[in-house]
């Protein structure tokens, strides 16, 4: 993990931190367990995201090998006609 993720990391478990102390007084023990639940699912799926997006390479033509370059211009060409077809 980069020390980007770690920091982004921290800085998302102290909001939480910080929110849930504030709603303690006025949220049942039993619904704090199930927010605390939700909270740490979402910072996984945040961080997923964040990590899929720093790791991967962006898209285009830089991202695609020659050979897959060619086939694609392959596909595109239209057939080139002989000449022209007789209408009877």
């Amino acid at each position: 993990m980069s020390r980007d993720s770690e920091k982004l990391i921290e800085l998302v478990n102290e909001l939480g931190a910080r929110v849930s102390h504030l709603l303690t007084d006025m949220i049942p023990p039993a619904a704090q367990v199930h927010l605390l639940n939700a909270q740490r699912e979402l910072i996984t799926a945040l961080m997923l995201i964040y990590e899929h997006r720093v790791t991967t390479a962006p898209t285009g033509r830089a991202r695609r090998g020659a050979t897959d370059a060619r086939r694609s211009t392959q596909r595109r060409r239209k057939p080139a006609r002989t000449g022209k077809i007789p209408i009877d």
